[in-house]
């Protein structure tokens, strides 16, 4: 008989066979900014999470570099919204002057650029709207201007959301045209129309004035469908690929890791924080053990990099135990 309980007998045999670990660096933190002097606001869906005006944002960015992290994934919120989102493609609009600020501080933090026009549309929708529908080809010379407008201020990673079809190959080709060959995409190629993004839209101010996203955003119950979508923004210059959600879509994860030999990206979306943050704070699970538990399912499935706002707690327990 096997005795496979031989190398679970004590803490220290477990972890030398440890199969999976978490390493600080594929962690990533979303931060939010907003228009505005000395905000530092708390959202309330989200326990732990902030909105920061440019003023106050040095308080994230220090725990961010002392946490040793491998970046952090920025979301602007401006004051000003209309139809075509201009704020999100104004050089001197509000993600804009928070990149420049990280980079004149720290000038070494990875900065990935979230890329979608619902945060600064008046109708909260990713796209142009036209009588009541989101229309995709129109959308797409924005998006290619926000990146360009990102990658000007010194973002990293460009990183589209929007989930418009073509708008890698419209953004790849807007930054090579625009000096920035080098500026790698990180496309949210299969993101899901889920109910796991509320607390997230009330952090970003995104949550669309009439219907919903599923014109866009996939269905949930399509995985095939998924492939596919990642297959065309590989062959559209994607250079690092995510699926999102992340626990309810482990097994994509899986397809995906088995398919391609790419950079895959999870993102551990907002609704997944939450609910271990509430369960927390009502004493029914031991938080600590339930992040690691899940951030390890996460990486077991196959992703490289994981985005989750659990990282900087992750990154000190990671660190109590070595």
């Amino acid at each position: 008989m096997k005795r496979f309980r031989r190398l679970r007998s004590a803490e220290n045999i477990r972890r030398i066979v440890r199969e999976t670990h978490i390493d600080k660096s594929s962690l990533i933190y979303p931060v939010f900014v907003e228009e505005g002097e000395n905000i530092k606001k708390p959202v309330d869906s989200m326990p732990g999470v902030f909105r920061y005006s440019v003023d106050r944002l040095g308080e994230i960015l220090a725990e961010i570099r002392s946490a040793n992290i491998g970046g952090l994934l920025i979301f602007g919120i401006p004051k000003h919204k209309d139809e075509l989102g201009s704020c999100a493609y104004d050089d001197n609009g509000i993600t804009q002057q928070a990149v420049r600020y990280i980079k004149s501080e720290y000038p070494e933090m990875l900065v990935i650029a979230d890329v979608c026009l619902c945060e600064y549309t008046s109708h909260g929708h990713c796209g142009v709207v036209h009588n009541g529908r989101i229309i995709n080809d129109e959308t797409l010379p924005l998006l290619a201007k926000m990146s360009v407008s990102l990658a000007n201020a010194g973002a990293d990673i460009i990183a589209p959301s929007d989930m418009m079809d073509g708008r890698v190959a419209a953004i790849r080709k807007a930054l090579d045209e625009n000096g920035f060959g080098d500026t790698p995409v990180m496309a949210y190629s299969a993101k899901f129309a889920s109910g796991y993004y509320s607390p997230f839209r009330d952090a970003a101010e995104s949550a669309p004035s009439f219907g919903d996203r599923r014109t866009y955003q996939m269905d949930c119950a399509n995985g095939r469908e998924a492939m596919l979508e990642i297959e065309e923004d590989i062959a559209e210059g994607a250079d690092i690929v995510m699926v999102k959600p992340a626990l309810a879509y482990l097994d994509l994860v899986r397809a995906a890791r088995d398919r391609f030999d790419m950079p895959l990206a999870a993102y551990n979306v907002s609704g997944e924080y939450s609910m271990v943050k509430a369960a927390a704070q009502n004493g029914w699970i031991d938080e600590k053990r339930i992040v690691m538990e899940n951030l390890t399912a996460i990486k077991r499935a196959g992703a490289d990099i994981i985005i989750t706002y659990h990282a900087l707690e992750a990154a000190r327990w990671i660190d109590e135990e070595k």
